[in-house]
């Protein structure tokens, strides 16, 4: 409980108490009009003082219509008509169901705050044979920190001394700790569990993996969802609707029967019933809580506007390669024409020498370790068909069959069929193949499964890898649709047609690895960027970042969105239906004021608790 939930809870209590003692003495001395005014005078300026004070600064700027003023409006009244205990009744209520509302908000924010505890607050750097504490803003990179046993790792970086393991909880939602070594990389938020960590810092505090989190959770909030956005405008025009509506109740039929202080009455226990709380408050928190409860899970959501969109998604396009395989690379064949399988590897690792594609780094790692490079040159990556170079003044192309075709080369051998095949030729000379197969991950079929349960309707795979393989990654995971042999513009342009064919307010979501996947994840209506703890890529270009590289994580994302979806229906629901019941019966004046506002306090906690259910996330159902 804060210190401000705290003062107002004392405030409740202290006017609850003299509000008590006020009805003691009203029906046991009965006292004087004036004299009752005063006793529950005091109570009512005490509980209701900011809220009159609110409610005067925005009719002065205004904004005459919010809850502010139909409190207002309606005390008084209660006031003018003699109706103190009720005038006190309606604004200690209503002040009850705002201390609820702000200890709801309050406690769905803790999980969000507990994210916020991987913010570090110091980096150790050795100065003079000394450890010294400093801001982690300050260290430049290049810098050497050092990380204690039970301290959070500061900054991102590589492990330059010292063996450790890591607990990334706080990032991931996964509760095995990673072990590290020299040479590891290490990121900012993750606590060392055990030994002494030396870090040379990576990159500035302000582009570190912790800088980038904190930054995408805490701007959440600003992108709303359609059902906020309904419930914004809603309240614009319900509210001066309902106001002129309680004009008319008190008008008309006074007019008519000359009863005043009856329809007056009636007309104020209708505005205080008509106070749209419940709504204003338990939809902007049923999705703070879906978005808290996913970053407990390591999902980070970047707007409730893209949590609503996942629940209205039929179809999830997949990216192949480090999706649904794992993207470890292996050389598994090589066949080599007129030299040794050797010297064809290391030719091939040559050319890849430059690459940061995946097969590329299992081509260099399966060739000689002291390869010399001082004869490379003119190196030139030619998108979606491979590289080319001059090795020892010989022309020599790396890559798939388009870059065998466009020397010329045809009637290539194709492998043993799952692997995927990297053709080399010299001078326009076919030289050889080398086969490198990835793995499937161990989740990809199960999650593909409970994505299908879940009401996913269309699954596709876009890949630049040949139809064979793709084809038989596909079939062994249950996809049915494959689009293989792409460049990546031409992935930009399948979804742009999978896109063109979705019907109604269905959406499609495009999943990839956050690297080389930018501009379709852009595109796509939810991008999903997976194994986003370190990428700085998948944090920036996607509008939902699954920090571990797994593919049930998608099942879990979609289950928080329909679950907070189906929470938000609900209590829009359920707050609409009451509050036409209570307005009929304030306006037939078969409920009295402070009925009413109990009532609507009652309403808008029920609503609350209900949203709060968004934070917990149950385990998935096999």
């Amino acid at each position: 409980m804060t210190k401000k939930q705290k003062k107002m809870l004392k405030r409740i209590l202290i006017t609850f108490g003299l509000y008590v003692l006020a009805i003691v003495i009203k029906h046991t001395v009965d006292p004087t009009s004036w004299i009752q005014f005063v006793l529950f005078g005091i109570p009512y300026l005490y509980i209701s003082y900011d809220v009159l004070e609110k409610s005067a600064k925005n009719i002065a700027h205004g904004q005459v219509f919010d809850e502010n003023f139909l409190m207002s409006i309606a005390s008084i009244g209660a006031l003018v008509l003699g109706e103190y205990s009720e005038a006190v009744a309606v604004m200690l209520f209503y002040q009850v169901g705002e201390w609820f509302q702000s200890y709801a908000v309050n406690k769905s924010r803790k999980s969000i705050a507990a994210l916020m505890d991987i913010r570090p607050e110091f980096a150790n750097i050795e100065v003079d044979g000394k450890i010294e504490q400093v801001d982690p803003e300050e260290i430049k990179v290049g810098q050497i920190i050092v990380v204690n046993p039970g301290e959070r790792v500061p900054l991102d970086g590589i492990v330059e001394k010292g063996e450790s393991s890591l607990d990334t909880s706080a990032l991931t939602g996964e509760s095995v700790p990673r072990n590290i070594r020299s040479g590891s990389e290490v990121i900012s938020g993750c606590i060392n569990q055990s030994g002494v960590l030396y870090v040379k810092v990576s990159k500035p505090y302000e582009d570190s993996t912790v800088a980038k989190i904190l930054d995408l959770v805490e701007n959440a909030t600003n992108k709303k969802s359609r059902s906020e956005q309904f419930i914004t405008k809603f309240a614009r025009i319900y509210t001066p609707i309902v106001v002129f509506m309680a004009l008319a109740l008190a008008i008309i039929p006074s007019l008519l029967d000359g009863q005043w202080s009856v329809w007056v009455y009636r007309s104020l226990s209708f505005l205080v019933t008509s106070c749209p709380c419940a709504l204003v408050i338990s939809v902007p928190l049923s999705f703070f809580g879906g978005i808290g409860g996913a970053s407990r899970k390591g999902i980070l959501v970047k707007g409730s506007n893209y949590l609503q969109q996942l629940a209205e998604v039929k179809t999830i396009v997949f990216d192949k390669t480090g999706t649904i395989t794992k993207g470890n690379f292996k050389v598994t064949n090589v066949q080599a024409i007129g030299m040794s399988n050797e010297d064809l590897l290391d030719l091939a690792a040559k050319v890849e020498s430059h690459s940061t594609h995946p097969i590329a780094l299992s081509i260099r790692k399966a060739a000689s370790s002291d390869l010399k490079m001082n004869d490379v040159s003119d190196i030139q990556e030619i998108a979606g068909h491979g590289i080319e170079a001059r090795v020892d003044q010989h022309k020599v192309c790396v890559g798939n069959v388009k870059m065998m075709a466009s020397q010329k080369i045809e009637n290539l051998p194709e492998g043993n069929g799952f692997g995927t095949c990297v053709y080399v030729s010299v001078d326009g000379v076919y030289a050889g193949m080398i086969e490198i197969a990835d793995e499937i991950k161990e989740d990809s079929k199960a999650a593909i499964d409970l994505l299908r349960h879940y009401g996913i309707k269309r699954f596709v795979m876009l890949t630049g890898d040949s139809e064979k393989v793709a084809q038989k990654v596909a079939g062994k995971i249950g996809i049915t649709e494959v689009h293989a042999q792409l460049l990546p513009n031409q992935k930009v342009k399948d979804l742009e047609k999978i896109l063109s064919e979705k019907q109604g307010k269905e959406r499609v979501a495009f999943v990839g690895d956050g690297i080389n996947d930018a501009p379709v994840l852009t595109v796509a209506d939810v991008g999903i960027a997976m194994g986003g703890l370190g990428s700085d890529a998948a944090i920036e270009a996607a509008d939902i970042v699954l920090m571990e590289d797994q593919l049930s994580q998608i099942v879990t994302a979609m289950q928080i969105s329909k679950k907070t979806l189906r929470i938000v229906y609900e209590n829009i629901v359920f707050a609409l239906l009451i509050k036409v019941a209570i307005l009929v019966l304030a306006a037939l004046g078969i409920t009295n004021m402070w009925a009413a506002v109990f009532a609507d306090v009652g309403v808008s906690f029920l609503a609350i608790l209900n949203a709060m259910r968004a934070l917990r996330v149950n385990k998935i159902k096999q």
